[in-house]
Order: C-alpha cells, then sequence, then structure tokens
C-alpha cells in the first residue's frame, strides 16, 4: 500500500440458500482455502471470515450459513447468524445459483434484504454452466421491491463463477466501490480469524462428508475436547457427534475403516494447518436431538439461541 493512497476498507456479507457456492466464493474472493467446501448443504454453521487485503484497502468477508426453513435449535441459530451480518456489514452479497430455480426459501431471503439501506450485489453464480434461471431471479427482485430493476437504488447484479473464478475481479471492483475510507481492520498478512478449534473442527467435519457422502452429515457434530502441544508434535482429541446407534456404526466404518481414513485425510490438512506434526484421536459418541442441546450447541460456538 502507497502512503498516499485513500484506502477503503470495511466488511461484506455472504448471504444465501444452502448450497450455493458461498463457501467457493469466499475462498475464490480470499485466494485461499478458509472454509468448507461440499455438496453436503448447510456444511457452513458459524459465520466464517475471510480477509482480502490490496493497495486498495481491505475487505473482511463473512461467510454465512445457507438460510432455509428452520427445523430445530442449531437451525434457528444459523438462519439468526446469517441475518445478523446484514446489520453489521457494509454491504451484503446474495449470492444465487442461477443453475436451480427460485422458491420459497429465495422469495424469504428477498423479502429481508430489500429491507436493507445498504447495498446488496446479487451474484449470480454458476455461470461457467448455464444462465438459465437469471430471468426468474431478476423477476423475483423486481416483484417484491415493486418496480423494475433499473430503478434499484445501491443494487447491482454480477454473473460469477466462484468455481472459474468468472468476473471475481469486477465483483472486488464494486465492493470497494461501496466500503467507507478507513484503515484496515486486520494486518495484511492475515486471512481470517476463525478461532483455531473452530477451524479444526471444520477440516475433521470437511473430510466427515467427503469420506461419508450420504444423508448422515446433517446429523453429524464435531466437538474439539482438548489440542496438547507436547515437544515439536501436537495431539488432538476430536468427539463426533451422532444422533444414533445406526449413524455410530456408519461413522466408525468396518474395523474401524472410516474413522481411520477421516482421520488420515485430516491430520494432512492440519498439519498444514498447524505447521506441526499432528496425532488426531477420533471417538464418535451417539447423542439424540444434540441439535436441539443448548449447552452442547454453545460448546461448540454457537453462543445464542
Amino acid at each position: 500500500m502507497t502512503q498516499d493512497a485513500i484506502l477503503h476498507s470495511g466488511m461484506a456479507s455472504i448471504v444465501g440458500r444452502p448450497n450455493v457456492g458461498k463457501s467457493t466464493l469466499l475462498n475464490k474472493l480470499v485466494g485461499e482455502k478458509i472454509a468448507i467446501v461440499s455438496n453436503v448443504p448447510q456444511t457452513t454453521r458459524n459465520q466464517v471470515r475471510g480477509i482480502y487485503t490490496d493497495e486498495r484497502g481491505q475487505i473482511v468477508f463473512v461467510d454465512t450459513p445457507g438460510l432455509h426453513m428452520p427445523k430445530d435449535k442449531l437451525d434457528r441459530f444459523m438462519q439468526k447468524s446469517a441475518y445478523t451480518t446484514t446489520d453489521e456489514t457494509d454491504c451484503v452479497i446474495h449470492l444465487v445459483d442461477i443453475s436451480e430455480p427460485t422458491g420459497e426459501e429465495e422469495e424469504a431471503i428477498v423479502r429481508r434484504l430489500v429491507k436493507l439501506r445498504i447495498p446488496v450485489i446479487m451474484g449470480l453464480n454458476k455461470i461457467d454452466i448455464t444462465d438459465k434461471f437469471i430471468p426468474d431471479y431478476i423477476e423475483l427482485w423486481e416483484r417484491i421491491k415493486g418496480c423494475p430493476v433499473t430503478e434499484f437504488g445501491n443494487f447491482h447484479m454480477i454473473p460469477v463463477s466462484g468455481k472459474a473464478g468468472t468476473n471475481i475481479d469486477e465483483l472486488m471492483d464494486i465492493l470497494f466501490k461501496h466500503l467507507p475510507e478507513g484503515e484496515p481492520l486486520y494486518p495484511s498478512d492475515v486471512v481470517t480469524d476463525i478461532p483455531q478449534k473452530m477451524a479444526i473442527a471444520d477440516i475433521v467435519r470437511e473430510k466427515l462428508f467427503g469420506v461419508l457422502r450420504q444423508e448422515i452429515p446433517h446429523a453429524i457434530a464435531v466437538v474439539i475436547e482438548s489440542i496438547e502441544q507436547r515437544k515439536k508434535a501436537v495431539y488432538i482429541r476430536v468427539l463426533i457427534f451422532v444422533e444414533s446407534d445406526s449413524q455410530k456404526r456408519i461413522v466408525v466404518g468396518k474395523q474401524g475403516g472410516t474413522l481411520k481414513e477421516v482421520g488420515k485425510l485430516a491430520r494432512q490438512d492440519l498439519q498444514d494447518l498447524l505447521e506441526a506434526k499432528v496425532f488426531i484421536e477420533l471417538f464418535v459418541k451417539a447423542k439424540k436431538n444434540w441439535r436441539d442441546d443448548i449447552s452442547l450447541l454453545q460448546e461448540m460456538g454457537y453462543d445464542s439461541i
């Protein structure tokens, strides 16, 4: 950064339905893997912050849980967490999947976003695949707003691809134009402020999703029980919660094979993260309705339900 440059710094939240590509977009915007990427919806359960800094200033991106109709306390927390960020940031990226039609959940999101006074950027994601449903998303906004999109104030539309990187630079330009003047919020070499335990838990969850490839990941919670530094190695004890004994058998696998594979994959990423040799122990516990257990949710980092 040059000394005489006018810097623009602030926060931008990324909101949208589950599985529209928010985490993939965040990783592309920041230039590093910050958030879990999976085909399984609802992999992001907490706010995840990724930080981008260049000569123009700094953008703190907040990746939020996918917005959907809540079924339990965990769902309600995630919905509250996502909407809360829109009240605390300088602009919002409303990310939509243009390969999928609009629906009830999308309409509920737009009805919340039209009330905002901050700039909203509709990211028409997966433009590298199709442009099929772009008119539907424009029509939805126009119907709820009550006027043509050309008459909207503080509103932008841009086709993007978080996976292919299409129009990422153009999206950055729009964001910087809307950020207030100010010094960076974080040092220039910081790319995320995720607590260590959360980062470790997210890595384990990602490997579980990848190995299992079933509906069961929706019922999985990961709690880091302990992290110990011993000489040149880090020892991590992880407790995995599922909702039934049958799910526990699936996660453990035949002769513990599934759990061993998850541990092996997680250890590789954890050693890169912690820059040390890692020993990881994984344990599985069946706990019915854990998603409605407030004390457990708080232990996982959900402070208010």
